[in-house]
């Protein structure tokens, strides 16, 4: 099925993506910025999603601070674009060379106690990195994965993140195989900060009202976790990247599903503040709003059908 013609470009893409993981770091980045910078000018789009999430996330800064940031962050989204390929079949050996990594003492102590843990990872630029790095260098761990619609992407990405032995489960899946998980002191890798829908529960993010995964207490209820914010950042000038495990959440959970939930994006605001340039701010992160309240974003602009 894969080796269908009709797969061949999604093949090249692939091909062209691990190449261009061969390349050494510093290279990767100054080819990745330059890439951002015109994904900022021609992305119109995404630029204004970025732009107003920007504005309601950093208020306290002015709109040229605004701009600059923006501008830093289309550059760090080419980085992580053309690194893509860099956990594809990497060595150890050279994720080590490329991934510092802070505090992995918390994780260790964790898996040696066998104690559950779940790793938060809010949605940085360098997670896909970081999560190789994880995997590799850390612990093999479990994740919750969402299928790709291109089939041959969701054949790669699959077995990138497998390579080292972690293993995924469904998001739509049982959830008992993924308890069974972190009760065997199997780290679980997730990642809950986008969009809820209307299966969100609303509490701040930010200041603003936003619809929010609210899952993370009650899995942690579920199996005993602890849970353990984790940031992945680019280093600048093609230095690599920095996994940093930060302290426990403290009090947590409380049972109370909104509190749990407005702690969770609370721990994540802290960082997002600490390197706005890169958070993932061309999500719409504010899409879903509470019942009465105008949207935050334009409407998407619909592609004239040619007239037959």
């Amino acid at each position: 099925m894969l080796a269908h013609p009709k797969h061949w470009p999604s093949w090249l893409l692939l091909g062209l993506i691990y190449a261009l993981g061969r390349l050494p770091f510093p290279v990767l980045w100054a080819l990745g910025s330059l890439a951002g910078r015109l994904g900022y000018l021609l992305a119109r789009d995404r630029r204004e999603v970025a732009r107003r999430n920007l504005a309601i996330c950093l208020a306290d800064r002015t709109p040229a601070e605004r701009e600059r940031v923006l501008r830093a962050h289309f550059g760090w989204l080419g980085v992580a674009a053309l690194s893509q390929g860099v956990g594809w079949g990497i060595s150890r050996a050279r994720l080590q060379r490329l991934v510092r990594i802070e505090g992995r003492e918390r994780i260790d102590t964790a898996v040696a106690e066998g104690r559950a843990t779940i790793v938060l990872v809010p949605h940085f630029v360098g997670l896909e990195l970081g999560g190789a790095a994880f995997t590799a260098l850390v612990h093999p761990g479990v994740y919750m994965y969402q299928k790709i619609r291109n089939p041959v992407v969701d054949w790669q990405v699959r077995r990138a993140r497998r390579q080292y032995g972690s293993r995924s489960i469904e998001r739509h899946d049982d959830l008992r195989g993924l308890i069974r998980a972190l009760r065997e002191a199997i780290p679980f890798f997730y990642l809950p900060d986008q969009d809820g829908g209307r299966n969100g529960v609303f509490v701040p993010f930010c200041g603003v009202s936003a619809s929010t995964v609210p899952m993370l207490g009650r899995f942690a209820a579920m199996s005993d976790a602890q849970v353990i914010p984790t940031f992945a950042r680019y280093l600048p000038w093609g230095r690599g990247l920095e996994l940093r495990f930060a302290s426990p959440l403290e009090d947590f959970p409380t049972g109370d599903r909104e509190a749990d939930t407005a702690h969770m994006n609370r721990a994540i605001e802290a960082e997002v503040r600490a390197m706005p340039e890169q958070y993932f701010w061309v999500h719409r992160r504010f899409k879903t709003r509470p019942p009465g309240e105008a949207p935050i974003y334009p409407p998407k602009r619909r592609r004239k059908r040619k007239r037959r």
